[in-house]
């Protein structure tokens, strides 16, 4: 519950300052002719929506096992993170389409408006604010191993790398002339793509763990080494891994001496279990099936 507590507080956070810059943004792109803030007060938008996400879905992430899902509601939170993730692939791809609109433009005989200062200090403002707010979000995202909120910080500064751009457009067509309007797109394709490239480091993983992918080698190395080092185990196979939002499913069988009493064998069990939970966290979803050793005739 406090988990869910410091996300929700943290993300409400995030959804006023985005709704302030939206409005502010917008208003201030209209009222200084800047098209390129305009565009990014849209942008803030797409940040709004990646708020909604993670609020519903890590609510419904922290709901225990229930008859539906035997296994809890971990994977919502994931899919979630995909959900944040493609998100901002999309504003990249939009950043990037803009971008490359305004550039085609200029070469063609365009000429971009010069922009008021209110623009300026519109731009400048969300730069500063939503920064502030990256530390902030993805500071409690690792504490409290929510890749979707890494990634709904990630969205934050995405948002702060678009009025970079426009920042930059802005400076120069107010200082440098109409000529260095140029700057704004520019900046703002450069940005998109780095946007793109951190939503789909993002997204890779949270489609790995919804298609069932096994945990790393050297984590499965680590869950036979843990077992076998539990008196009593004389081996361990048919190890089967997952994750499950921000908590691990473990099956596996082990061996163990064929002459052991049922209750021996079960204690056997319950120790490789309370091992793997000391390591890898109370919510470690185990299953631990005891088999008699090969010898056994």
């Amino acid at each position: 519950m406090n988990r869910e507590k410091e996300i929700r507080k943290i993300t409400l956070w995030g959804t006023a300052v985005n709704l302030l810059l939206t409005v502010f943004k917008i208003v201030a792109g209209v009222l200084g002719r800047s098209a390129a803030m305009i565009a990014d007060g849209v942008h803030s938008l797409s940040d709004l929506l990646s708020d909604i996400v993670v609020l519903i879905f890590t609510h419904i992430s922290s709901k225990g096992k229930d008859r539906d899902h035997s296994f809890g509601h971990g994977k919502f939170e994931t899919l979630a993170t995909l959900i944040v993730s493609t998100i901002l692939v999309a504003a990249g791809a939009n950043l990037m389409a803009n971008g490359v609109s305004s550039i085609i433009g200029v070469f063609n005989g365009e000429v971009i408006p010069k922009p008021g200062y209110i623009a300026l200090i519109a731009a400048a403002i969300s730069i500063i604010a939503k920064e502030i707010l990256y530390h902030a979000t993805v500071k409690i995202g690792r504490e409290q191993s929510s890749n979707v909120v890494i990634a709904n910080a990630w969205h934050h500064r995405s948002d702060a790398f678009s009025s970079i751009g426009s920042l930059a457009g802005i400076c120069g067509a107010i200082f440098l002339g109409d000529r260095w309007t140029i700057l704004d797109p520019l900046a703002s394709c450069i940005i998109s793509v780095a946007i793109v490239v951190v939503a789909v480091r993002m997204a890779i993983p949270s489609l790995a763990e919804l298609l069932e992918t096994s945990l790393p080698e050297e984590v499965e190395q680590d869950i036979k080494t843990i077992a076998m080092s539990i008196n009593g185990v004389d081996d361990i196979h048919e190890l089967k891994t997952r994750r499950n939002g921000i908590s691990f499913i473990i099956d596996a069988h082990i061996a163990v001496n064929p002459n052991l009493s049922i209750v021996e064998a079960h204690d056997i069990a319950t120790n490789v279990e309370e091992a793997l939970l000391a390591k890898y966290g109370r919510e470690t979803q185990i299953n631990i099936h005891v088999e008699p050793g090969v010898d056994a005739k």
